[in-house]
């Protein structure tokens, strides 16, 4: 299938569901979508044969489209620029321990408690997954997504350190995770010297490496605007940090995500205050909002979408509804233990630790690297359970995050 055709259909689904959305559910749109398209693919699953060659050739369509290569080396690099740019620099800097351990320790540890936790499950109801590929299963669940929730934190009016704190989080720790998965991925695949040293080397080159690439990459960007005073120009130049940049760090070996972020929160700061003139930032602003969301309607279309290409094994299903109360489990540990120990400098808002656990949504990325696991049946296992736990995510913690930050709100 050519690549107009399957933009044209993308556009075209995200649009009418966009539409039915907007018009009856006045779900969430990135809710939404996902929730009409899952129920789209599971009605041509349901209709089988009565489907009239639909579901062959909506198939067909997936089949043509590389999630993996799609999200995490193409839309990945627009998403997190978009995300970043609107992020208060001074803001984040106040949380910026908080950020850090969790978009760290807080990966890291909640990768080996959900790696051996999804062992013992997948033991349990007799399917061999090795635990290299559960903690690999740890590593891609890990990161927190925070498009679908961040929409709804503002509109339940949330506290602005809470809504830092999952912001810059969920910025940071896609570029680390991925790391983790890369390295776990080696060792699982027996490619390269797989040594503490030669681990410690790769995560110290892709994180440092990614953070003093973006800040280079982004003072160009700042330089560059500084010199001109035309807002097409100006847009052309992010686009092209964006993506000639991500292109570039990904040819490099350093983290793409993180690069991208930290170009996106010089820009969007001082870029903006100091680079800017007053109808290019408003300009700017509108174009990479407007990308950020058509991006994120065509992501959770195909995320939706996903629902024609999992095995429906019984086995698959329970470990995927076994999984979700873990995987929750090991974001409250990983998030209540440096609270507990930070409560002691600073304050917290009321029900922090639950509305941070509850909030940390998994998304786009986990389908993605699922997807980008070597074919056979321990991916077939990994990728079903990964996007039942997306679902659940998206959509049920998605829709109750917003009273609960209303019940907390009242508590305070």
């Amino acid at each position: 299938m050519k690549l107009f055709h399957i933009l044209a259909i993308l556009i075209s689904l995200s649009a009418v569901f966009s539409f039915i959305n907007y018009r009856f559910l006045k779900l969430p749109t990135a809710i939404g979508l996902m929730l009409i398209a899952m129920l789209a693919s599971l009605a041509l699953l349901l209709l089988g044969p009565f489907s009239y060659g639909l579901r062959e050739d909506v198939a067909v369509l997936l089949a043509s489209v590389d999630f993996d290569e799609t999200l995490l080396h193409g839309m990945l690099s627009l998403l997190l620029f978009a995300g970043a740019l609107h992020v208060n620099l001074a803001d984040l800097a106040k949380q910026r321990w908080m950020i850090t351990i969790l978009a760290t320790a807080g990966v890291l540890s909640a990768t080996f408690m959900i790696g051996y936790m999804a062992y013992w499950v997948f033991a349990l109801l007799g399917l061999e997954v090795p635990l290299i590929y559960c903690l690999l299963f740890g590593a891609l669940i890990s990161p927190t997504d925070p498009i679908a929730v961040l929409g709804i934190l503002k509109q339940a009016g949330a506290p602005k350190t809470l809504e830092t704190k999952i912001a810059g989080e969920s910025l940071f720790n896609d570029g680390v995770a991925v790391v983790v998965f890369l390295v776990l991925l080696s060792v699982a695949t027996g490619e390269g010297d797989v040594t503490v040293l030669s681990i410690a080397g790769l995560f110290a080159q892709e994180v440092i490496g990614g953070v003093v690439y973006g800040l280079g990459i982004g003072s160009l960007a700042y330089w560059m605007l500084k010199q001109v005073d035309d807002y097409t120009v100006e847009v052309l130049i992010t686009l092209a940090i964006t993506m000639g940049g991500y292109a570039l760090a990904e040819w490099l070996h350093i983290s793409a995500p993180i690069a991208i972020v930290v170009a996106g929160l010089l820009i969007g700061n001082h870029g903006r205050e100091f680079a800017m003139s007053d109808k290019t930032r408003e300009h700017l602003d509108n174009f990479w909002v407007l990308v950020d969301e058509v991006l994120n309607a065509v992501l959770f279309v195909l995320i939706g979408m996903e629902v024609l290409v999992l095995s429906y094994q019984q086995s698959y299903l329970w470990a995927g509804l076994l999984m979700i109360p873990l995987i929750l489990l090991a974001r409250l540990v990983a998030v209540w233990v440096p609270v507990s120990i930070m409560r002691n400098y600073r304050e917290f808002s009321p029900m922090a630790v639950s509305i941070m656990t509850w909030g940390g949504l998994r998304g786009g990325i986990s389908v993605a690297l699922a997807l980008s696991l070597p074919p056979g049946e321990v991916r077939n296992v990994l990728l079903t359970v990964t996007y039942i736990v997306v679902a659940f995510s998206i959509i049920v913690q998605g829709l109750t995050i917003g009273p609960l930050v209303k019940f907390a709100s009242k508590k305070n």
